[in-house]
């Protein structure tokens, strides 16, 4: 039995391995339990009495070298990384790639961005709101549909709270505290009582903006328009304006671009008029300014607001807006370029 152990002491001392793999199958080999190991151990039992107390030393001895042996050969691979062949195990199984930003960020910061070469700043403001600050302070009278369960998410009543349905109850969260001169940009996500389709969702975002101060104008409105228009779109962009209403501008107007795709011919898109609607605007209404205890005889401004899913489905000639709600990789993965 001791010259068992001797031989078998010696192969393990001698043993290679030149990989993970490898280092595995001498562990099963010797230490395992069907191992060469574990065999004499069984064998113990037929060894005379007078000779167990050696050959248990041995045995014992035997183990630990064959332990000590194998864990030596796996910690040289797990120091070194790497096997025989120079494959760095370390590594991950699949390659890790690179995430891009959403197409709405990438418009969203293409806005601010314009705007911001105007001056505007930025500002935020909480998405659960109450009736005041979405509605009454921007001039909705009581009976305005506006108000009722099939447009707005209410979360409680008398008093009412509820998901803003516009960024406009930012422009009134800083006329409250701030004194003109005023100019900033809100963007944000709003939330509405509507069907999802094709072309509308329950959820989307918006990015409006405020300009108050003296002497404000309608013209100034126009060119800061045009101004964002040709930089968003290409310089041979037109814009026009159309009479529309709201309740917290007067005079109120929709923007129409000229269509970029066709270049005002007429196309699908544009539905053959040549033009895009993309936003709205207009003169912020006295009543606006005197609830925000803004002097509506000294200062006078004007607000617009658009929607960048809307803007992005223009840029990207994306035709169906669940698109961006749905977070499909093949997707995504298409607006790498852009960043």
């Amino acid at each position: 039995m001791l010259k068992r152990i001797n031989e078998l002491k010696q192969e393990i001392e001698t043993a290679t391995a030149s990989s993970v793999d490898e280092v595995d199958a001498l562990r099963i080999r010797y230490i395992s339990k069907k191992g060469s190991v574990n065999q004499l151990f069984a064998e113990f039992k037929n060894v005379p009495n007078e000779e167990k107390k050696a050959v248990g030393k041995a045995l014992n001895d035997l183990k630990n070298f064959a332990l000590e042996k194998i864990n030596s050969l796996r910690d040289s691979f797990e120091s070194k990384g790497t096997d025989a062949t120079g494959t760095d195990l370390t590594r991950p199984g699949e390659p890790l790639k690179l995430g891009t930003r959403h197409p709405l960020s990438l418009v969203k910061n293409e806005i601010i961005s314009i705007f911001g070469r105007l001056g505007f700043t930025v500002a935020e403001g909480p998405e659960i709101e109450d009736d005041w600050h979405v509605f009454s302070a921007l001039n909705f009278p009581p009976e305005h549909p506006a108000r009722d369960m099939q447009d707005t998410f209410f979360i409680e009543k008398d008093p009412d709270v509820l998901l803003r349905t516009h960024t406009s109850s930012v422009q009134i969260r800083v006329m409250e505290r701030t004194q003109p001169p005023i100019r900033a940009i809100f963007p944000g996500r709003v939330f509405r009582n509507e069907a999802i389709s094709a072309r509308s969702h329950c959820i989307f975002h918006q990015v409006e903006g405020l300009y108050v101060d003296e002497n404000v104008s309608f013209a100034d409105l126009k060119q800061t328009l045009l101004y964002f228009a040709k930089e968003l779109f290409g310089e041979d962009t037109q814009i026009r304006l159309r009479p529309s209403y709201f309740p917290f501008t007067e005079p109120s107007a929709e923007m129409d671009v000229s269509c970029s795709i066709c270049g005002g011919k007429g196309c699908n898109v544009c539905k053959y008029t040549g033009w895009l609607e993309i936003l709205g605007c207009g003169m912020v209404d006295p009543n606006v300014l005197e609830s925000c205890n803004i002097d509506s005889q000294k200062y006078t401004g004007f607000a617009f607001g658009m929607g960048i899913e809307r803007i992005a489905m223009l840029r990207y000639g994306i035709k169906d807006i669940r698109h961006f709600f749905e977070n499909d990789i093949r997707f995504l993965k298409q607006f790498e370029s852009a960043i």
